[in-house]
């Protein structure tokens, strides 16, 4: 099985790639669903004042509407009719995410396996139609409130703006399932990745324009993207770190034939809360300027004009309330998604123990120490990788979207597991080939 396993690992090259016809196939539908969701964003929402939207957005984007604006793609900016993009889905997965650690018969169907995952998801699905149709509602009625960014403001425009956003949610929530099952997987994180990629253009230019006009020396451009390469390892490594635990399994007798025991490992992710913990902080502290923006747009002022100053990008109290949320939501977050004391139930049922530790509670007490201890560096990581562009803003005025924060983090995270996707693919279709031969050679003999 291992010289098996070795000849595939050997084999896996371009010319093994170029044979796949399969993978070749799920590659060209991923690349086609995206060039559909990319012409999505660029169509505008129907009795919109398309000069006054800009205007708008130009005094708001260093709020929430910039951080979904990096998400949709620019569709955002644009008000086009995948604005809302799949936010409301991921606003749905986490919600019953959390509901699943809470309510029992959630907590139930999370432990029945493929039914119950397929139930969950499909309560997902119907929550995000709801979160979707309020949010739709709502940003309807705030751009009809927004000065005259609406051309003939009315119920047929809340109607129309409504369906419109949520029909784009729902078609980019099937688009996602398909590039799943027909793709090369992870359908709504590649989703998301188009979207940043396809705003890192502009980005560049906008910092290679503030070279050419002299806002920033030579050395200090080279200095930023020799650092961009260095934050993007940073997190490459990070997110391929985990601590592996020593699972033994005793000697097993089946009828009359004695099995060995075997050895596995119980591998920890250093970063197990993912991209969540940044969303998070940054939708929190982004929200106040947010508002504020939309209330000096209509002429009114107040105290959270004053919150939103100081809660600025780049601003000391910003950095330092951005630095304790992440690590608040890393912790919070990790205790959802992974429960010691069910893991340890796990390994006790199947027979399995750490050297040295007693199973059952002494396992459980000992996971949760080691889990603990990681995501204290977890945590660390990505404070520093998100506190990155706050700096560079701050000191160098350089675009947020280069060197750090969520939407670095989603390019890494997407692109490692796509990596990892097709190699399976790749796998999957050589040991095929090997099977075949394997049968021809038999047939032969």
């Amino acid at each position: 099985m291992a010289s098996a396993a070795e000849q595939l690992a050997a084999n896996l090259n371009f010319g093994a790639f170029a044979k796949a016809d399969e993978l070749k196939k799920r590659i060209w539908f991923t690349l086609g669903a995206l060039i559909v969701y990319r012409l999505g964003t660029y169509i505008p929402l129907p009795g919109m004042n398309p000069d006054a939207v800009a205007d708008l957005f130009r005094q708001s984007q260093s709020g929430v509407l910039g951080m979904f604006n990096m998400f949709s793609g620019g569709a955002v900016g644009r008000l086009a009719i995948f604005a809302l993009a799949i936010m409301p889905y991921i606003s749905a997965s986490i919600i019953v995410q959390l509901l699943s650690s809470v309510i029992p018969s959630f907590e139930a169907l999370k432990k029945e396996g493929e039914q119950g995952r397929k139930t969950l998801n499909q309560y997902t699905r119907y929550l995000t139609l709801v979160l979707a149709v309020f949010q739709a509602y709502a940003i309807g009625v705030g751009l009809q409130g927004s000065g005259n960014l609406v051309l003939e403001p009315g119920p047929f425009f809340l109607l129309s703006t409504t369906i419109t956003l949520v029909g784009g949610t729902m078609f980019l929530l099937w688009l996602g399932e398909q590039i799943t099952s027909r793709g090369i997987g992870n359908g709504t994180s590649m989703i998301i990745f188009a979207g940043i990629i396809a705003e890192f253009p502009s980005q560049l230019a906008q910092t290679l324009e503030l070279g050419r006009q002299g806002a920033i020396s030579t050395g200090l451009l080279l200095g930023i993207l020799v650092m961009a390469v260095c934050v993007i390892a940073f997190c490459v490594f990070m997110e391929r770190a985990q601590r592996r635990l020593l699972i033994n399994y005793p000697k097993r007798q089946v009828g009359n034939r004695m099995y060995e025991g075997q050895t596995s490992f119980l591998p920890l992710k250093l970063n197990t809360a993912g991209v969540i913990p940044p969303i998070f902080a940054s939708s929190l502290l982004l929200l106040p300027t947010t508002i504020a923006s939309f209330s000096q747009a209509s002429g009114g002022t107040g105290i959270l004009s004053i919150i939103s100053t100081y809660l600025a990008h780049g601003r000391p109290l910003f950095m330092v309330l951005y630095a304790a949320l992440i690590i608040f939501f890393c912790f919070f977050y990790t205790a959802i998604v992974f429960n010691p004391v069910e893991t340890a139930d796990n390994l006790k049922k199947h027979g399995g123990f750490m050297p040295g530790i007693r199973p059952g509670e002494r396992t459980a007490e000992h996971i949760d120490r080691i889990l603990t201890r990681i995501t204290v560096l977890g945590a660390g990581y990505l404070t520093i990788v998100c506190l990155i562009p706050e700096f560079m803003i701050t000191y160098a005025q350089i675009p947020i979207i280069l060197l750090g924060g969520t939407s670095l983090l989603i390019v890494v995270t997407t692109t490692m597991d796509t990596v990892a996707q097709i190699h399976g693919h790749l796998l999957a279709h050589q040991y095929e080939g090997l099977v075949k031969k394997a049968k021809l050679r038999g047939a032969r003999r």
